[in-house]
């Protein structure tokens, strides 16, 4: 199932990377995953966009950060397939979320908008046109999952059912306990994985490993064949190891901030 043609309502579908300097980015992520880039097409602000793919594959987006942006210097952004952009806007507001950037088209490939929850946790909403999101997931250099890191997980829990229909479920491995978000009916994942193939995304409590201030945030991860060889890759071309290759929740992973800021987790791939 590492295959995607399409995504239901409700899934996570995409993940792309937004970079003062996506050029640079790409040379980063070529030599970390591998990835071939094709580009660059335009953002709607002018910007460059970049899909990666690996095998001719699309498997994420390297694009431009806004010139008015005043928070981290690049972040990765996590999408979520819905059927109507703007619609899914209205059912964000009346949850208490907030949209940052309204329903706008990144044509062909489809219809987005920006918004957060209530925590201030940034996501974006995709209507998808010619590109459903990501074609190749669960494999080494691929995105596997993304990760909600917030305080209030009760809170978090009831916005995003409101949005989308995910339900919780608690699962604890290697003495990390953390919470499970599940979207009934769809059937992703992969046959061996420890959860149950409808989950979707994952909360993270903010615990005392995230310094003081930390705001709450999406986290994209990505498995990888060997995590202490792609460590020492990033590190040798100016990443930073924020949580150095070590084994949690039954994986061998490593967190990392890449040249311009951006933040993401590798873990070992299971079929490594």
């Amino acid at each position: 199932m590492s295959r995607r043609s399409e995504y239901p309502s409700g899934v996570p579908c995409w993940v792309d990377t937004l970079q003062p300097d996506p050029r640079a980015a790409t040379q980063f992520y070529g030599k970390l995953f591998g990835w071939e880039f094709a580009g660059p097409g335009r953002m709607p602000d002018g910007g460059e966009y970049y899909v990666a793919r690996m095998r001719g594959l699309d498997v994420a987006g390297v694009g431009s950060a806004p010139k008015e942006n005043a928070g981290p210097p690049a972040f990765w952004n996590t999408y979520v397939a819905v059927d109507d952009v703007a619609a899914a806007c209205e059912k964000v507001r009346a949850a208490g979320g907030s949209v940052v950037a309204g329903a706008s088209d990144a044509l062909p490939a489809g219809r987005l908008a920006v918004v957060t929850d209530p925590a201030g946790a940034a996501f974006c909403l995709w209507e998808a046109r010619e590109r459903c999101g990501a074609h190749v997931v669960n494999e080494s250099a691929a995105w596997s999952m993304s990760a909600l890191i917030v305080a209030d997980t009760q809170r978090a829990a009831h916005f995003y059912a409101e949005i989308f229909g995910w339900q919780t479920e608690p699962f604890s491995a290697g003495g990390t306990t953390l919470t499970l978000l599940r979207r009934p009916g769809y059937f992703g994942g992969e046959p061996e994985q420890p959860v149950p193939r409808d989950v979707v995304a994952v909360i993270l409590p903010m615990g005392a490993e995230f310094p003081a201030g930390t705001p709450a945030h999406w986290r994209a991860g990505f498995w990888i064949g060997d995590v202490d060889a792609a460590a020492a890759t990033a590190a040798s071309a100016g990443a930073t190891l924020v949580e150095p290759p070590n084994d949690a929740a039954g994986f061998r992973r490593t967190i990392i901030r890449d040249p311009q800021g951006a933040v993401l987790m590798l873990s070992q791939s299971p079929r490594s």
